[in-house]
């Protein structure tokens, strides 16, 4: 019989046996956040499981529950605050939900982690989540590795699917890759028949408090998403796995 790959399906003895084997566990940070009228709020975090599932299946690890809220959204990455649905939080809050989680996985006995952030606008407060957890743990002897998947992303893929116009990814919000990847992971998400050629009115290299709306969309997409297709989505899933996959056998001696 197949292993269980989600933590939240193991009754207790059955994951405390995998904790005793030092089998990885990963740890996904999204969000709950508009990505336009063609996509789901829960596209960070629908994108951070597909990736964490196939890289728990290729190392016999296990995912724990995401963290499906995320750091507010930016208008310049995000769209900002204003949509309905986009359900954020703030910096403490998610930083010191970050450092809760890991340090109890990691009273757990669980010494290899794999945070997924699936929400550009996370990083810092991850960073800081595992410090604090780490700062409190000691010296345990655990690893904690951190992966903003779209950085996994080859600059070939990159200039394939966007033939040399690349707008950047703080403007890639809902945008080709978006769209793409969950094409390739939960198609019957993706509502192709709304998709809009969207872009903000005014770009400037600032930022502006409270945001005009002539620099948000009113879509929620900040670039357009023609190029989009489930055939790039499964290559950029394949891609961003196997570098997943990669560095943990480095970094863990799997």
């Amino acid at each position: 019989m197949t292993e269980a790959v989600m933590m939240d399906e193991l009754t207790w003895p059955e994951y405390q046996e995998r904790v005793r084997n030092g089998i990885p566990v990963f740890l996904v940070v999204g969000s709950t956040e508009q990505h336009g009228p063609h996509l789901p709020l829960g596209t960070d975090v629908f994108q951070g499981l597909a990736i964490a599932r196939a890289a728990a299946e290729r190392t016999g690890g296990i995912v724990a529950p995401s963290l499906a809220y995320g750091y507010k959204s930016q208008p310049k990455s995000g769209g900002g605050e204003s949509f309905a649905g986009t359900t954020s939080l703030d910096a403490q809050t998610l930083l010191l939900q970050v450092r809760d989680v890991l340090r109890a996985l990691l009273r757990h006995g669980n010494r290899r982690l794999v945070l997924i952030d699936g929400h550009y606008e996370n990083a810092a407060f991850i960073a800081e989540g595992i410090d604090l957890a780490l700062r409190e743990n000691g010296s345990s002897g655990a690893r904690i590795l951190v992966f903003h998947w779209w950085e996994l992303i080859s600059q070939s893929t990159i200039h394939t699917i966007f033939e040399g116009n690349f707008p950047g990814w703080a403007l890639e919000h809902a945008a080709v890759v978006e769209t793409s990847l969950m094409a390739a992971v939960n198609p019957t998400l993706v509502h192709w028949d709304r998709l809009v050629d969207d872009r903000p009115e005014r770009r400037v290299p600032y930022e502006i408090f409270p945001s005009p709306p002539d620099v948000i969309p009113r879509s929620g997409v900040l670039s357009p998403a023609r190029r989009a297709s489930a055939d790039h989505g499964r290559r950029i899933l394949i891609e961003v796995v196997e570098d997943v996959v990669k560095a943990m056998q480095a970094e863990f001696s799997l």
